[in-house]
């Protein structure tokens, strides 16, 4: 049965059409057909049609948002909380073989975090040098680029806890390359940011499946 499931799950994600809607309700939770199709460039009908398709696949759920007024209501669509990261297997053997390469290299941490850190300039969008950001808002910035990306993050004062690893069973076996990772993506989305906030330590697994950044003023 669950070779079943999971053969339905990869072909109603298998054409790109459905695969941009899957990553755009992701990204941006309950939206309308028509809505949707403005996003990815869709005719309603056509989104309808896939958006169907996803439903019966249990990646999508439909209904009516709420109204003010009397007349027929909008149907929002979203997906089920199961299937956020229903495609995390896709990559999940190329990251297991090229995290074992770099473990295997003497100076594999290194390399990590300097790629962690190209990767986190690269995926935030840089404020304007005359409108500098403030503390507070580098920080929603930071947990905003990490949802993006899975970990199911939520700021505390001056900890940012996050309760999701997108890598869990690879940060367990090879820690020294997955986490050097992702301490250089945060090192590098804050430094894109002008440098008010640096990453001061990034906790590992201190509770169970939590892992805890702490940030500290730039110097």
């Amino acid at each position: 049965m669950e070779m079943v499931e999971t053969t339905s799950l990869h072909r109603a994600l298998a054409d790109e059409r459905r695969a941009a809607i899957v990553a755009e309700l992701r990204e941006s939770g309950p939206l309308d057909a028509r809505e949707l199709g403005v996003r990815i460039g869709l005719h309603p009908n056509t989104v309808r049609f896939h958006l169907a398709l996803l439903r019966d696949a249990g990646l999508v759920t439909s209904r009516p948002a709420a109204r003010a007024t009397p007349g027929r209501p909008r149907i929002l669509y979203a997906l089920e909380p199961d299937a956020r990261h229903v495609d995390a297997d896709e990559h999940r053997l190329l990251a297991t073989i090229l995290t074992g390469a770099l473990a295997e290299a003497d100076d594999g941490s290194d390399r990590a975090e300097s790629a962690g850190r190209a990767w986190g300039r690269y995926l935030v969008e840089r404020p304007s040098p005359l409108t500098p950001l403030t503390e507070a808002e580098v920080e929603n910035e930071v947990v905003g680029l990490l949802a993006r990306q899975g970990f199911e993050p939520a700021a505390e004062e001056t900890e940012i806890r996050m309760h999701r690893c997108p890598f869990h069973e690879l940060a367990e076996t090879h820690p020294h390359i997955v986490c050097a990772v992702h301490r250089g993506l945060l090192s590098g989305a804050l430094e894109s940011f002008g440098g008010q906030l640096e990453l001061d330590a990034l906790d590992v697994f201190p509770e169970p499946d939590v892992c805890v950044i702490r940030l500290r003023r730039g110097g």
